[in-house]
């Protein structure tokens, strides 16, 4: 026999009875009933239930036993009474009497309890870690997230795609956000960077002539914490392909993503691809109040200044006569109460808002009646031109938002997700995915004047060379994103992949061709060489294991995560380097008043 195992914890049924086994595994409980003592021991596939009583030769070893003790047993494998099957379990009709034990690691008193669903501090379950992972939940997600990424590769390759490595040291590249240097000890006082993604590499391979990449690719940036994103490391589905347009990116990832989630999404619809609507960017912002929204929530912001302009209310009225202003409704179905009026409007106050102004429609004296501050003030005309614009009825609302779009838009977007979320309307057995295309390449700030990127510097300008010498706040990038239930699960574009649009490019945001060069050399020069037309995708593995799991906390589905504050406190990082280390990098560390 095995040293330690003839099955697994999940392997046994009615079929071995009779039969002697060994197991391997962890004391997942121990109970006593009356003198026969009862363990039921787990292993990475399940749960075996065993059993000791006094007339075996191990009854006395079996009693010291404690949870999370690792022990192997042998013992024959019996029948339950009818009465007595678990169907929670696979191995619920059976049970092992236990004839031999060997502890093979003893435990000390648990900081937190494997079995059950007791609820611990994020502290104390990153810093035993390996015990948390022992809980069924963590199994399950982390069981998911290798099945998942599993999947893509295999989807990856059915598409005729291969797997290429690039590097993890590298040169720094502004690419959004900090770069994680790495000092160098053959080359004092220069740095290599972890790489914030393949980006360069990836569209590197492309001029190299390797017509379709993918990876599953480590990530590095030094980020502030989110609760869906990671402060230091993530991986993505990295992809690059020659010869392709916007459409043919759609085309590849969408098929992949939307088997993923048919696979692993328990059920819940996904659209077919080819129904995943294309939304402008400005259209997000003006419909959702953000660039991912959460098509499972129905409702859809309008512009309704023209019912305000030169309205009794005059906040508003105001408000339009200054220049980029506008007023936006978010319609409520079923929200027309007073108290719930009441609670948005708390709600806005609470975001830093003054409040939220509403309408909302009742019946009184059998017919259709507008009420709220707003009503009284605008007239019946102008409130029911509103309601027509909006489709609302009696027992509906709408709430109103002024000012420039850039300072209301975000608080117009948490609005609208609660007013969803609040009143019944999101639609939670689905996954609802979106592109957001037509991202504006270029921003201006109101201050300065400057102009500067406000999305990827490397897409490739719609219109190519002529749209830059046009007004550069029109100038739209084939840059796209994919969102999923507000998450953005995919970033993306067609590159950028001609020398004398990149420079023109760079130029307006005021860099000029040197400093170009000086950043991104590798790249430059490789386009002067031939590059073909490309582009590609990368899809945030975390986040989609996140959704899947359905959990709203990345570090849930990440075997070993950092904390909020980017420290790993199972294994005390970042630490501080020995004296000699530093010696030998040629580094002195100034400390901090």
């Amino acid at each position: 026999m095995h040293a330690y195992r003839s099955h697994s914890c999940a392997a046994l049924n009615k079929s071995h009875v009779g039969e002697t086994v060994r197991l391997s595994g962890w004391v997942h409980r121990v109970r006593d009933h009356g003198g026969v003592l009862f363990i039921d021991l787990r292993d990475h596939y399940g749960i075996t239930q065993v059993l000791c009583d006094p007339d075996s030769p191990v009854f006395n070893e079996v009693e010291k036993v404690r949870s999370e003790w690792c022990i192997r047993i042998d013992g024959v494998v019996k029948a339950r009474d009818e009465s007595l099957v678990n169907a929670k379990i696979s191995t619920g009709e059976i049970e092992v009497y236990v004839r031999d034990i060997e502890v093979l690691g003893q435990s000390i008193e648990l900081p937190l309890m494997v079995f059950g669903d007791q609820e611990y501090p994020e502290e104390t379950r990153l810093r035993y870690r390996y015990l948390d992972l022992r809980r069924d939940v963590m199994q399950r997600n982390m069981t998911l997230r290798s099945d998942v990424v599993a999947s893509m590769r295999r989807r990856m390759w059915d598409k005729g795609f291969r797997e290429y490595q690039t590097p993890i040291i590298t040169a720094s590249s502004p690419e959004g956000a900090r770069d994680f240097l790495v000092p160098s000890r053959l080359h004092p006082g220069k740095f290599y960077a972890l790489p914030q993604a393949p980006q360069q590499f990836k569209q590197l391979i492309m001029v190299s002539g390797f017509d379709k990449y993918f990876q599953i690719a480590p990530c590095f940036r030094d980020e502030d914490p989110r609760a869906d994103r990671s402060p230091t490391d993530f991986y993505q589905l990295d992809l690059e392909m020659s010869f392709v347009t916007q459409q043919d990116v759609f085309d590849t990832i969408s098929p992949v993503l939307a088997g993923v989630f048919q696979e692993f999404g328990g059920g819940k619809k996904v659209d077919a691809p080819n129904e995943w609507p294309q939304i402008a960017y400005r259209d997000a912002a003006l419909w959702y109040g953000t660039d991912k929204p959460d098509l499972r929530n129905p409702i859809k912001m309008q512009v309704v200044s023209e019912h305000f302009a030169g309205s009794g209310f005059a906040i508003f009225a105001k408000l339009l006569e200054q220049e980029g202003t506008e007023i936006r409704a978010i319609p409520a179905p079923t929200g027309g109460s007073r108290k719930f009026c009441d609670r948005m409007n708390a709600f806005a106050q609470k975001e830093g808002l003054p409040g939220m102004g509403y309408i909302f429609w009742r019946e009184a004296d059998g017919q259709m009646e507008a009420a709220g501050p707003l009503a009284k003030n605008i007239g019946p005309e102008r409130t029911e031109a509103i309601r027509q614009q909006l489709g609302l009825g009696v027992g509906d609302a709408a709430f109103f938002l002024g000012g420039k779009p850039k300072s209301f838009e975000k608080v117009a977007g948490k609005a609208r997700t609660v007013i969803g979320e609040e009143l019944g309307l999101v639609d939670k057995d689905r996954f609802a995915f979106a592109w957001i295309v037509d991202f504006p390449i270029y921003e201006q700030d109101e201050e300065s004047g400057k102009i500067d990127f406000e999305h990827n510097p490397f897409s490739m300008p719609q219109g190519g060379l002529d749209a830059l010498n046009g007004d550069p706040l029109q100038v739209k990038g084939f840059q796209y994103d994919l969102a999923c239930n507000g998450y953005e699960l995919v970033s993306g574009a067609i590159r950028n992949h001609k020398p004398e649009i990149m420079f023109k490019a760079f130029e307006i945001a005021g860099y000029g061709e040197d400093e170009v060069r000086k950043r991104f050399g590798g790249m430059v020069n490789a386009f002067q060489f031939g590059a073909p037309p490309h582009g590609g995708c990368a899809a945030g593995i975390d986040r989609i294991v996140m959704l899947l799991a359905d959990t709203q906390n990345i570090r849930e589905v990440i075997m070993f995560p950092m904390n909020q504050r980017a420290e790993d406190l199972m294994m005390n990082a970042p630490s501080d380097p020995l004296p000699e280390q530093l010696m030998e990098l040629n580094i002195r560390v100034i400390p901090q008043e």
